[in-house]
């Protein structure tokens, strides 16, 4: 009996050290991957100084890319967690090197699934009752596994509808708040050094935001008051939002009604399953009119309220029958301030009129500071926020390559940025992101400029353009995606 009770505490006391030492052997991984990342560029900077034919450079440059893009894909990939977050934002056509959006495209927010005991019991534990005594049935398989919890498709007992439910991976929240202290401690060398931009503000506001996704109780509410603002403001939501089942939730624990619908990244699969042509009308008229829901909901929700749904990453939109858009996912939500909010909205003119002086202005208004030694500042300027804060992509380009030298980002520095503006800045590149997937290049902000209108209106900051607003707010949206 000692014997065996010596085994079990000593299994114990190695889990515990081995519990203990889990954060400092990832971040142990982590340094020596970003510093070989790093000084491979550096030294790469030396070496390609030396090459004056421009073409042999680009070549060097692409090669170099690709390199460094298979680092950071094995990297994420084998860290997971919270890097396969950094992935999504960084594997973006507008916001990367092609090279890395082509490797890092291919990397989704999965984990391994947890156990189904361990489900169990975190179910249990939370909900202070058995499976067996809440669920008719429960499928041990998850229907999905991501970085901070899993969902598996259940049915309450004595009801005929089927539910989700979303249960947070044991021990997961310090080991991401570990990646997160690493990533900002590269960010801020690296912008001391290398990058014009305050990177670790936008760091810093990822820490807050993925910080929420652990209390699925504040999920909860965000979701059902995101769908109550929808369905107020319109005579049918834009976007399909499920909801909670309120005495169903807890900080680990989220039960909520199950949508059917399939995984946008899967639409052009199903319309070939289906006999659709992807370049047909009707495969055309269903992905403008998925565009089109999402644009309305987001402008509604960042421009009239503040407070909106900020991961529109494909995993978190369904596609349902009718075209319809289901939005899931509420962990990461942003409730900005109203002086951010109108000044965006201030921006949103700007962009939408081409208006370089209004854009300057709106710049200082939202606390964005700047630098910059180029001739015809208040344009790059411009330039700058419809990078930043815009979908739509210039005649004949395919993406935007911010690090060509012909990029506002390398003519003017951002010194300061509002860690709550990079929620908004991270939904528009995602919207943007969707938009190219689905071969349809428009403009956020000229769609957005009648309700940005209609919220500096009722702040009382522009004077009467109510009435102007309201008459073209939805014909705004019927010429919605003019082809370029």
């Amino acid at each position: 009996m000692n014997a065996i009770g010596s085994r079990f505490d000593f299994k114990e006391i190695q889990e515990k050290v081995s519990l203990h030492l889990r954060p400092w052997h990832r971040s142990l991984q982590f340094w020596v991957r970003a510093a070989d990342i790093y000084t491979g560029y550096k030294v790469f900077q030396v070496r390609v100084s030396f090459v004056k034919d421009v073409q042999k450079q680009e070549a060097m440059w692409e090669r170099q890319h690709e390199l460094a893009a298979d680092k950071i894909y094995a990297m994420c990939s084998d860290l997971g967690g919270f890097f396969l977050k950094v992935a999504q934002i960084i594997g973006k056509p507008d916001l990367a090197p092609a090279a890395w959006v082509k490797r890092l495209v291919t990397l989704c927010d999965q984990a391994p699934a947890t156990p189904f005991d361990a489900v169990k019991f975190v179910l249990e534990k939370e909900l202070g009752r058995s499976v067996g005594d809440i669920f008719e049935k429960f499928d041990v398989n998850p229907l999905g596994s991501a970085s901070i919890a899993q969902v598996h498709r259940a049915r309450l007992r004595g009801d005929k509808s089927d539910v989700v439910v979303k249960v947070q991976h044991p021990g997961i929240q310090d080991l991401m708040m570990t990646d997160i202290h690493n990533l900002q401690a590269f960010a801020l060398y690296i912008q001391k050094t290398d990058i014009k931009f305050d990177l670790y503000s936008v760091t810093k506001e990822m820490e807050k935001q993925i910080g929420y996704e652990f209390d699925f109780l504040r999920e909860a509410n965000a979701m059902e008051r995101i769908r109550h603002f929808l369905y107020k403001n319109n005579k049918k939501s834009p976007v399909l939002i499920p909801r909670a089942l309120q005495d169903l939730v807890t900080r680990r624990v989220l039960v909520m009604e199950y949508i059917d619908g399939i995984p946008i990244l899967n639409l052009g699969d199903e319309m070939a399953k289906r006999g659709i042509n992807p370049g047909g009308k009707m495969a055309a008229a269903a992905k403008q009119n998925i565009l089109k829901s999402l644009t309305l909901a987001y402008g509604q929700m960042i421009l009239k309220s503040g407070f909106f749904h900020a991961d529109p990453h494909p995993g978190n939109i369904l596609i349902c029958k009718g075209s319809e858009v289901a939005l899931l996912d509420y962990g990461q939500v942003k409730d900005l301030p109203d002086q951010l909010r109108l000044g965006y909205a201030n921006l949103v003119l700007a962009m939408a009129d081409n208006d370089p002086v209004k854009a300057a202005e709106s710049y200082r208004e939202l606390g964005i500071e700047t630098v910059s030694n180029c001739e015809n500042e208040q344009q790059e300027l411009l330039r700058l926020a419809q990078t930043m804060f815009d979908t739509k992509l210039p005649p004949g380009v395919v993406m935007l390559q911010p690090f060509s030298e012909d990029s506002s980002i390398k003519k003017v520095g951002v010194q300061s940025f509002p860690e709550e503006l990079f929620s908004v800045l991270r939904t528009v590149h995602l919207l943007r992101g969707l938009s190219v997937g689905l071969g349809i290049n428009y403009s956020c902000a000229e769609q957005w400029r009648a309700i940005a209108e209609e919220a500096l209106y009722d702040a009382g900051r522009l004077k009467g353009a109510n009435q102007k607003t309201k008459v073209r707010k939805w014909g705004s949206f019927r010429r919605l995606f003019r082809r370029d």
